[in-house]
């Protein structure tokens, strides 16, 4: 999915010049006047937003803030730049500890803008390889037999073979059986392979 800088921000003239300044740069840009229009667009379409967001804070109708808020509620978690001429701590350090990017007061400089859009669309990049892989780890585990899940839960904990077979009151072979079905069927070439997919599965898909 390609990417965006979104620009949300009701002064034209502050829309009008990042989004000169951003294509300017190379970036794609999509600019909205209001919350409400950015909502519109993800009618029906949850997670479909993918680059960045720079918002600002203070917007008629539903602000910067209550638009953070409100994505956060339908899991959309891309990364957000707030821009504001109006700075406050409080809210600067509210919006950080829900994942914002950074706090930005007007005016700020161009070099300052796409070192953060830069930062952001990165961010997000490596929060979606997260994800895919993520989902790849849970498909592959999806293979396994409810027998196999008890084996590989044991693998994972560092259980020998015959503490596993102890475990479930099974023979070494037929524990050796389970263990060679599972790398099969999740595409491991190692326990160490093994163990990453494992993980990889239970880790949250989206990083703070």
């Amino acid at each position: 999915m390609k990417e965006f800088v979104y620009i949300v921000d009701d002064d034209e003239a502050v829309r009008d010049s990042l989004k000169w300044l951003l294509e300017g740069n190379g970036y794609s840009v999509k600019v909205f006047e209001n919350a409400e229009q950015l909502l519109d667009t993800q009618a029906g379409q949850e997670h479909s937003l993918t680059g960045c967001l720079i918002l600002d804070v203070r917007m008629p109708g539903i602000t910067g803030i209550e638009l953070h808020d409100e994505l956060l509620t339908k899991k959309i978690n891309i990364p957000v730049i707030f821009i504001t001429g109006h700075g406050s701590v409080t809210l600067a350090v509210k919006s950080m500890k829900k994942g914002a990017i950074d706090f930005l007061e007007k005016p700020f400089s161009e070099e300052e803008i796409c070192k953060l859009v830069d930062g952001a669309l990165k961010k997000d990049r490596e929060s979606n390889d997260k994800k895919e892989n993520n989902l790849k780890a849970q498909c592959l585990l999806a293979k396994l037999t409810p027998r196999e899940n008890q084996v590989l839960e044991r693998i994972t904990a560092g259980r020998l073979n015959k503490q596993i077979a102890d475990d479930l009151n099974i023979s070494i072979k037929t524990v050796e059986a389970h263990r060679a079905n599972i790398m099969t069927k999740v595409e491991a070439r190692t326990v160490a392979e093994l163990i990453k997919i494992a993980l990889t599965a239970t880790e949250p898909a989206h990083a703070s």
